[in-house]
């Protein structure tokens, strides 16, 4: 495993070096993707308040590459960014040499696009070159640049960190007034953008002393170079004059005199080789995967197969890395299995389920078919109240000359089977006792245990009616 920085971001292996730090692939464990850290290499007051300044630029545009986060740990810092996958211009040029002209036309188009949010926001890049204009990997397929590494941009008429007599920046990418010792401003940007075309279209680094030399000794625009369309010289041309008055005004002018140029190009050939952005990053180390480390950091949450990218803060109580961040149930206990090893020629490092043995399958357990459901018989309607029941007739004998059983209503036809743990004398088909004769045989049971009454009470009270009867026909008769 990698080390793991302030505890969120683990660095996973270096995939490039700058003068202010290396840059490192690095797993963001809060929200679970790869992102590019750049680890400042000096820890002085001049290094990090350029990395102050680097880190607190906020530019949210489809081909600026700007800072996403930092943090510190220790004597270092870092901040992280989105990880660009194709490489620079340099690896480009470097693949292929000499680009075809109406493919530079895109790339410088989408520049000048990330360069004009970049003055927008009253920032001079200071250090626009082909080695931090990065590419998306996008194959054959349109390309898509971001420009990058914002190390020595300034805010005009921020403080300079530099004296007067200290240029700052790359060789060979530095405008005339910049020697001279001029403030940044946005015109050094665009010279800069006019040296990276003609790289582009040559497939070397071009010599900007002596195209000084040839504008200066022509008093005005010198002849095109070899193999350089003159529509896209114009152009380039302007952005590389010596004075900076005589340039483009801004980015936005620039992008509009290169789409001019484009439609007087000549369409492409069918014989031209494409043009492929290919991955420029190494695969990933042992231990790593697509979705991360095999293993995570205790109390760091790992994320699940399929899920989103989860917000920040996702520390768990009682959660596991080897549960996915869930608190441990039974199932985890001391047995269960632990994570599987990644399957050869596999990059992922996340637990996978364990082979199935050789040899014929199982056949599933026999299941016998349930009994078909019938809708139950209909039941008559219940008769007003004060109406009389009707008499039920007495069954039909047989042939025989037997009289038929009387039977439970679940074993008549279309009736619902009985569930299981039914009484035998209740399950379809068991003859039982009609319930009349049930119900006189209850009534003489209760009968026989009701208590009788004494004999000499019962003739006490005959006795009585009988003087009483006695007494009223004698007095209506005297």
């Amino acid at each position: 495993m990698g080390e793991l920085f302030a505890g969120r971001y683990e660095l996973v292996d270096p995939i490039g070096r700058g003068g202010a730090g290396a840059v490192w692939r690095a797993w963001d464990h809060r929200r679970h993707a790869y992102v590019a850290a750049k680890v400042l290499r000096q820890s002085d007051a001049h290094s990090l308040i350029r990395f102050v300044r680097e880190q607190a630029l906020r530019i949210d545009h489809p081909h600026v590459l700007a800072p996403r986060s930092w943090a510190a740990d220790d004597e270092q810092v870092l901040f992280t960014m989105e990880l660009v996958r194709g490489g620079s211009l340099a690896h480009l040029i470097g693949d292929y040499g000499p680009l075809p002209p109406r493919y530079v036309c895109a790339l410088l188009d989408q520049l000048l696009s990330g360069l004009s949010a970049v003055h927008d926001e009253n920032v001079v890049h200071r250090d626009v070159k082909p080695a931090n204009i990065l590419l998306e990997s996008t194959g054959t397929g349109r390309p898509h640049v971001r420009l990058s590494d914002f190390g020595i941009a300034m805010r005009k008429g921020e403080p300079r960190l530099t004296g007067v007599d200290h240029v700052v920046g790359t060789p060979g990418y530095f405008a005339p007034e910049q020697l001279l010792g001029a403030e940044p401003d946005f015109p050094a940007d665009l010279y800069a953008v006019g040296l990276v075309a003609l790289y582009l279209l040559t497939g070397r680094k071009p010599d900007a002393r002596a195209l000084v030399e040839r504008f200066t000794a022509l008093g005005g625009m010198p002849h095109a170079p070899v193999n350089v369309p003159d529509a896209l010289w114009e152009v380039a041309a302007t952005l590389l004059h010596p004075n900076p008055e005589l340039r483009f005004r801004s980015a936005t002018g620039a992008r509009k005199a290169l789409a001019r140029a484009a439609e007087l190009l000549p369409e492409p050939s069918f014989d031209d080789e494409p043009i492929e952005v290919f991955d420029q990053l190494g695969p990933l180390p042992a231990g790593f995967g697509p979705r991360g480390p095999a293993v995570s950091p205790a109390g760091l949450r790992r994320r699940p197969a399929g899920d989103e990218a989860l917000e920040d803060g996702e520390f768990l109580d009682g959660g596991s890395p080897d549960t996915g961040g869930r608190p441990a149930g039974p199932a985890d206990s001391v047995g269960a299995a632990g994570p599987v090893a990644a399957a050869p020629g596999s990059e992922t490092g996340f637990p996978l389920a364990p082979p199935r043995p050789a040899g014929p399958a199982a056949a599933p357990p026999f299941t016998p078919p349930a009994p078909a459901r019938t809708p139950p018989a209909p039941v008559p309607p219940t008769p007003p109240t004060g109406v009389p029941l009707p008499v039920p007739v007495a069954a039909a004998p047989h042939a025989t000359g037997h009289t038929a059983p009387y039977t439970a209503l679940s074993a008549l036809p279309g009736a619902m089977p009985e569930p299981a743990g039914t009484p035998v004398a209740d399950r379809p088909g068991t003859p039982v006792t009609p319930p009349a004769r049930a119900r006189s045989r209850g009534h003489a049971a209760r009968r026989a245990s009701r208590p009788r009454p004494a004999l000499r009470l019962v003739a006490g009270m005959y006795l009585a009616a009988a003087v009483f009867l006695a007494i009223g026909i004698w007095a209506l008769t005297a």
